[in-house]
């Protein structure tokens, strides 16, 4: 579940909103917060509204691919990318997860936000990282996207292990993150030990960091 610390300087009103709004793929994007009920997992954090704003800067062509999503939590990235990728016929197929806690809450922001003609390219599924694999075939995705998912240590072994299963020699991995703490440094040596890593955005105004992951017998670029 897309879990972190609160952050200094963010007034809590902010996280307290019931909605934030956004505007990507030429839509309104409205997601439901509920701080009170579900904590931090139910609050937009910026590292997804930056990768979110990097999925539409052009570079990264979704259409026709399979993409997924890990640690979702309120949904706003997995929509931008289903939105993103949705031009006929070549749309992509988006697979958005979280924990099991999370889904109902995940749910209801993805379908309230996708077009009825979109919801059969988007799946919302339970997925906790090292535990659940069998449900998903390895290698089966081209891009794998995780916004501010680098937060808890006791978590690192097992995204480890899902992110080399869900990948491809082809896969794309897209990770955005605030470094806050010396244990998201140790995080990114870890992933350099098993992929070849690469900053390829970092955004100043909101201090968030892009990391584009490969398998190391890949070099190509997107």
């Amino acid at each position: 579940m897309a879990l972190v610390p609160y952050e200094e300087g963010r007034a809590l009103q902010d996280l307290r909103r019931p909605t934030a709004t956004y505007r990507f793929a030429g839509r309104n994007v409205r997601i439901q917060q509920d701080w009170e009920r579900h904590g931090v997992a139910a609050v937009v954090w910026d590292a997804a509204v930056v990768l979110s704003a990097y999925l539409e800067m052009g570079g990264i062509d979704l259409r026709d691919r399979s993409v997924i999503e890990l640690g979702a939590g309120t949904g706003l990235l997995g929509i931008v990318a289903t939105l993103k990728s949705s031009r006929k016929p070549f749309c992509a197929h988006v697979t958005i997860t979280d924990r099991e806690p999370a889904l109902e809450f995940l749910e209801s922001n993805v379908w309230a936000n996708l077009p009825s003609e979109l919801h059969p390219r988007a799946v919302v599924k339970e997925l906790t990282w090292g535990k659940d694999l069998g449900n998903f075939p390895p290698g089966a995705f081209d891009f794998i996207l995780g916004a501010d998912i680098i937060y808890l240590e006791e978590t690192f072994a097992e995204l480890l292990q899902t992110l080399e299963h869900l990948c491809s020699e082809q896969t794309v991995i897209l990770l955005s993150c605030r470094i806050r703490y010396e244990r998201d440094n140790n995080f990114l040596k870890m992933l350099k030990g098993r992929f070849s890593v690469n900053e390829v955005h970092y955004d100043y105004s909101k201090d968030v960091h892009i990391y584009k992951a490969q398998r190391h017998s890949h070099k190509d670029d997107f």
